[in-house]
């Protein structure tokens, strides 16, 4: 069952156009994020649906119902901001009853349901008390039952993690994660950060520049990337730049730094075009230059310009003939001596671990 629907969503600011006509499926229950740097248009996206912001074309439907012109009060969605938004003087019992004092509903039934959202985030015990009491971790969780107190079809939330410390952001991604399994809630979620995105999402909606640039599982849309904005942008990615050639059955990449690698035969890419073949740095292996060779792996050689202990993996930078650099993260248990800086590598990694994009220069 579809939850929310868009079609053809697009905001304009006089002339300026800052979100490009947009279709998207949520599915009931489905935890959604809208993932992008500064800019990207997730949070404009965020605000139309929630009915904060205008739309400029567009229709917005929610449980079936078209709401792109009704006022955000009735459109039985909830909002989770990164700020809180508690009413100071007010208890953490009075600002989660709120919402249901305002539906008009009954002291009794408001008693029950409020003490339900507080057992439901584990806030039993600090029902009487005000926001300035409690931690921000506490404060955002008594912002989710809040949201969540009234039963609403929809929950957005736009960046709720961004003003704590990393230990809390960890907690409460747990705690929002558990929440929505328990409670079969669907979700559409805002953030910049990728670790977010990927620990909490069932799909993840990748924006830059006023659009989508894909849609994808979180698993899915790391080793899958389809621009290489995608790849940049979740995770890290070594780009290296060469022109494609052609075997008659394979796809075949000429290095930059003279190696020729093999690729993926689905690779979209023409003979002689300038391009570059992302790895990521998990898939590169480090070998001893003189080591045996595998041939069923891609290799490249070159030096190791810095080593960064990272507890149980290790970083290393290795520059390649051309003047690339690279990264590779390998075992902290891998010989020490052999991978320091100044010596000699070889970097090898299978074929099907490449993805090939075209240069923004080829034709």
């Amino acid at each position: 069952m579809l939850k929310l629907q868009l079609s053809g969503v697009t905001k304009n600011y006089g002339n300026l156009e800052v979100l490009s006509p947009t279709d998207l499926e949520v599915r009931q229950g489905e935890f959604v994020t809208l993932l992008g740097p500064s800019g990207s248009g997730k949070t404009t996206l965020l605000k139309m649906i929630a009915g904060i912001t205008d739309v400029t074309k567009g229709r917005i439907v929610i449980s079936g119902n078209d709401v792109t012109r009704v006022p955000a009060r009735h459109r039985d969605l909830a909002m989770v901001f990164q700020n809180y938004a508690l009413v100071p003087h007010m208890t953490v019992f009075e600002n989660i009853a709120f919402p249901l004092k305002v539906r008009k509903m009954s002291a009794p039934d408001i008693r029950k349901k409020v003490n339900t959202a507080l057992a439901t985030v584990r806030l039993d015990a600090f029902a009487n008390r005000k926001p300035s009491e409690l931690s921000g971790g506490q404060q955002q969780r008594v912002a989710i039952a809040r949201a969540l107190v009234y039963d609403p079809s929809l929950v957005l939330m736009d960046e709720p993690l961004g003003a704590l410390d990393k230990r809390l952001r960890d907690q409460l991604q747990e705690e929002i994660s558990r929440l929505h399994r328990q409670l079969d809630i669907t979700v559409v979620y805002v953030t910049h950060d990728q670790q977010e995105a990927m620990s909490m999402s069932d799909r993840i909606v990748l924006m830059n520049n006023g659009r989508i640039e894909q849609v994808a599982a979180p698993e899915d849309l790391y080793r899958n990337p389809e621009t290489e904005f995608a790849a940049e942008f979740l995770g890290e990615s070594n780009f290296l730049p060469g022109t494609a050639d052609t075997d008659g059955t394979r796809g075949v990449i000429r290095l930059a730094s003279g190696e020729t690698v093999v690729v993926p035969r689905s690779s979209s890419v023409q003979p002689r075009s300038a391009v570059k073949v992302m790895v990521r740095p998990e898939r590169l292996s480090l070998n001893a230059v003189d080591g045996p060779l595998d041939n069923g792996l891609n290799t490249a050689t070159g030096s190791i310009v810095e080593r960064t202990f990272l507890g149980g993996v290790v970083r290393h930078l290795i520059e390649l003939s051309d003047g690339t650099v690279v990264r590779s993260v390998t075992s902290s248990e891998m010989p020490k001596d052999e991978l320091a800086p100044g010596n000699k590598t070889r970097i090898s990694w299978r074929p099907d671990d490449s993805i090939v994009f075209r240069t923004k220069t080829s034709h």
